[in-house]
């Protein structure tokens, strides 16, 4: 059997792909790169348990809004859309796993409208696209007006309710990977009992897949849902599975800044929204040719520059010059961004007639769990897929709309290497090969980091509540960083991350004074949260210069001799 562990998209695919599901890949692979999966003509497949922390839908996949970027349409190329990822990636893309991406990304998206995905189509019945910023031509398939995750989301999710070979198990938490011998023996679950109690499940499986999403909730602001935690990679990291890009966490540049920082996205600015300050002066012309549809890191600064250049209050978004294409603006707005269009207005804003109070807020992890293109990592019968995973394909700063794409097409890849690899497989990341420079040598071999440990002698005391965490990683590991407060993150991290593991280790942290699920998971997210986030703060510390969505204050350019990846792994640790 299989575990596969979160149910967004990369997780879904990874688990259909491994059951055998024909409806998706149908096409076939691309045969790019050195990565290869065997028996690709067979009829293998295989048992799987598909766990979800919450409900099956609940993940950032269900709250994702602009759509799918994909080259399907007659005017447009699988390499036009690898030249803007690669763009966007400032140095960082993996061209040989964009290729993949584009590639196999239009083939996927073919196969999944074909297999009954409903996607939003124009009058005649062709398939309708919108423009996100970066892209050269308009290529985002979307859904539901701006609810594309959800119905993404939904319609998969009951292809994987349909396979009699996947099993899912509902409100399961991974608490921790097993690894004997230097190889994947399973998980440990905890497990919410009909009563909502908690109870630890091991499962035995020599193949699993991380699909289990990025980490938004290190951070006050974000677009991302609670179960958002960092928990795959977390897990990886206290099992030896190296980590690479961390420091290029993307801040999306317009969250409501009000009520929940609810996710106003790309596509509006798309469709021809602009951004003004507190005077009303629209300031992106000032900032970049491409202005509103510059690359997601460059609005993303110029927003938080200008909100502090006006002592912190947000900037606004202005959809009035829509009006010129749509007379009817309220009806248009009503119909393109339905999801966008009710929350506005629970809030008492009517923004087809008035601008709306954006802010920057964290959206996506373009690093992760570093993997080969069949997304197997470092570790035997361990793979990660999506969000958790480091492909080669965001570089240090994702492209819009290549999010759900990515987890369709490795998603995909790492189910059919899970089900098919065999003993000889090599477990080897994907080299690092995106240096700006030609013949500068880029290390392959991890940097080593100790993992931060206490015993229980210093109590609980100290252990750190989740409105701690996420104060201490907007302050120093934000939008903008500086020496002076990353080297300040890195200490308070650590010693709150070797109070949780000592805690932890000595019984005292892995149980509460409640025995609920909520309240068990509660502790073992905050110590993902700092597992992680002390990573990306050392990694962030380590990269002096500024690159995609890392922004060192002290060091406001680019450094060519460090155009490449990073990869770290904690020692003393199984692999």
């Amino acid at each position: 059997m299989i575990v596969v562990i979160g149910a967004g998209i990369a997780g879904l695919s990874a688990a259909l792909a491994a059951a055998g599901d024909k409806r998706v890949g149908s096409e076939g692979l691309v045969s790019q790169g050195r990565a290869q999966v065997a028996g690709l003509g067979g009829e293998q497949a295989d048992d799987v348990l598909l766990v979800c922390k919450d409900e099956l839908v609940e993940s950032n996949t269900y709250h994702a809004q602009g759509g799918v970027a994909c080259a399907i349409f007659s005017d447009d190329d699988p390499q036009l859309h690898a030249a803007d990822t690669m763009a966007a990636g400032h140095g960082l893309c993996d061209r040989t796993a964009v290729d993949v991406l584009t590639d196999e990304g239009a083939r996927r998206v073919r196969e999944l409208i074909a297999a009954g995905w409903h996607v939003d189509r124009g009058e005649d019945g062709s398939v309708l696209r919108g423009l996100e910023a970066a892209h050269c031509r308009s290529r985002v398939v979307h859904a539901g007006g701006d609810a594309t995750g959800k119905v993404l989301e939904v319609d998969v999710s009951a292809m994987v309710r349909g396979n009699p070979r996947i099993q899912v198990l509902e409100h399961a938490f991974l608490d921790d990977l097993i690894v004997r011998d230097g190889r994947i023996a399973g998980v440990r679950l905890v497990v919410r009992t009909a009563d909502g109690d908690a109870e630890t499940r091991v499962v035995d499986a020599t193949r699993v897949i991380l699909a289990t999403g990025g980490a938004g909730r290190l951070y006050p602001y974000t677009t991302n849902p609670a179960v958002a935690t960092g928990d795959g990679l977390a897990a990886a990291l206290r099992a030896g599975a190296q980590v690479a890009d961390l420091e290029f966490y993307q801040f999306h540049p317009t969250a409501m800044a009000v009520g929940e920082h609810f996710l106003v996205s790309e596509a509006v600015r798309g469709e021809g929204a602009v951004l003004l300050d507190e005077h009303g002066h629209r300031f992106m012309t000032d900032v970049d040719p491409k202005a509103e549809l510059a690359p997601r890191d460059v609005v993303a600064r110029a927003n938080f520059r200008t909100m502090q250049a006006q002592g912190g209050r947000p900037v606004m978004l202005d959809v009035s010059p829509m009006v010129k294409e749509n007379p009817d603006l309220a009806g248009f707005l009503r119909h393109r961004f339905p999801t966008i269009d009710a929350y506005t207005r629970s809030l008492g804003f009517d923004w087809s007639k008035e601008p709306i109070p954006v802010a920057p807020a964290a959206h996506y992890w373009m690093g992760g769990i570093r993997t080969d293109l069949f997304g197997r990592t470092n570790i035997p019968g361990l793979y990660a897929a999506g969000e958790c995973a480091r492909t080669g394909v965001q570089g240090a700063n994702r492209l819009a709309s290549n999010s759900l794409l990515e987890g369709l097409v490795y998603g995909r890849r790492a189910g059919l290497a899970a089900v098919r690899d065999e003993d000889g497989t090599t477990w080897q990341p994907q080299p690092f090969a995106n240096s700006e420079i030609d013949g500068l040598p880029v290390a392959q071999d991890p940097m080593e980091l100790a993992m931060p440990y206490a015993s229980a002698a210093n109590g609980t005391a100290g252990v750190w509540d989740r409105e701690r965490i996420e104060r201490e990683m907007w302050e120093h590991v934000g939008v903008i960083r500086d020496h002076d407060g990353l080297h300040a993150a890195v200490r308070d991290l650590s010693d709150a991350l070797a109070v949780a593991n000592g805690s932890m280790a000595d019984g005292i942290g892995s149980k509460t004074d409640s025995t609920t699920y909520a309240d068990r998971i509660t502790v073992l997210e905050n110590r993902n949260l700092l597992t992680v986030g002390y990573v990306e703060a050392v990694a962030a510390l380590n990269r002096c210069e500024s690159r995609g969505a890392h922004t060192r204050g002290d060091y406001a350019t680019a450094n060519p001799t460090i155009a490449h990846s990073i990869a770290y792994r904690m020692k003393g640790t199984p692999c």
